[in-house]
């Protein structure tokens, strides 16, 4: 039975495709964007984070883990969270001896049949909104083959399924893994690799492949822009990613105004937050850019 490592499963969601919704999200991505409101789901493996307003200080975490580094912010001494993969023992020791959880893992690893047991708790309520499970992440598409078979055990159960993806992986990966979703729900961050490479660390060739193919095969695909400033959110970026989805055969988007609600994981995983004091977008601040999308002959909404 397949597994991967999971670092949350969120019931009762109404954002991640149609009706009720329970997503599961799995780590790992191979992305590296500054705006990423997930920054625990960019590594595969389990990982520690450190919370000072619970942290008294008292080195039980350094005690338990004596091959840590140990690190020191306003006065407390503790475990360097970046020292230890967060499912070695030393730092499950090091968790379990911290007296106030300030110390603790995110990250899990998962059979197939555990996470579908989940699933399946609120399987009345797929059936009377029209929804059913959504594979997130980071980018659930780099464990494949757990996919598939969760994706297998739920169409048996009578499930509907979605995804949320870059598809930023190899097309044989993709091609295999799409046409057993309900729903593909594929973000389109820039059509410009070097701003894109800039920005996420990686170019758009295999997304924008991926995406194009699962359009021209007419699956039931939604791209999605978040609008991020300083990336993609002038005139000129709309107006190029609005011609390239009319020209690849996509009628709509869907925006997503840029928001810094995952900043404070940034801290609890003791890494840097290149967009610290950016304001939040609304859908307001970008009533002009989705007018350019609908002069393209794209319907753009929020």
């Amino acid at each position: 039975m397949q597994t991967a490592t999971v670092f949350n499963i969120q019931k009762f969601s109404l954002n991640d495709g149609p009706g009720i919704r329970t997503v599961v999200f799995l780590k790992g991505c191979p992305l590296r964007c500054a705006w990423c409101a997930n920054p625990e789901s960019q590594r595969r493996q389990p990982q520690l984070e450190w919370k000072e307003s619970a942290c008294v200080g008292c080195g039980a975490c350094l005690a338990a883990a004596p091959d840590a580094a140990a690190v020191e912010y306003a006065g407390k001494r503790h475990v360097d969270v970046r020292s230890l993969r967060g499912d070695s023992d030393q730092a499950q020791a090091a968790v379990h001896a911290c007296p106030t959880r300030a110390l603790t893992c995110t990250g899990e690893t998962k059979t197939v049949e555990e996470v579908l047991k989940v699933c399946l708790q609120d399987k009345p309520f797929y059936e009377d909104s029209g929804g059913g499970v959504t594979l997130s992440g980071g980018e659930a598409l780099t464990w494949p083959d757990f996919c598939a078979e969760l994706l297998t055990r739920l169409h048996e159960e009578g499930i509907d399924t979605c995804i949320e993806t870059e598809a930023h992986v190899a097309p044989e990966v993709f091609q295999r893994v799409a046409p057993m979703l309900d729903h593909l729900l594929m973000d389109l961050k820039h059509v410009d690799p070097i701003r894109l490479k800039e920005h996420t660390g990686v170019d758009d060739h295999l997304m924008l492949a991926n995406l194009r193919w699962a359009i021209e095969r007419g699956m039931d695909v939604l791209p999605r822009t978040p609008v991020i400033p300083g990336f993609n959110d002038a005139p000129e970026d709309a107006r190029t990613m609005a011609a390239w989805l009319r020209e690849a055969g996509a009628r709509r988007v869907q925006l997503l105004p840029f928001h810094n609600f995952g900043e404070s994981k940034y801290t609890l995983l003791d890494m840097p937050y290149t967009l610290r004091g950016v304001k939040n977008l609304h859908p307001e601040d970008l009533e002009d850019y989705r007018q350019i999308y609908l002069s393209e002959g794209v319907e753009a909404f929020f």
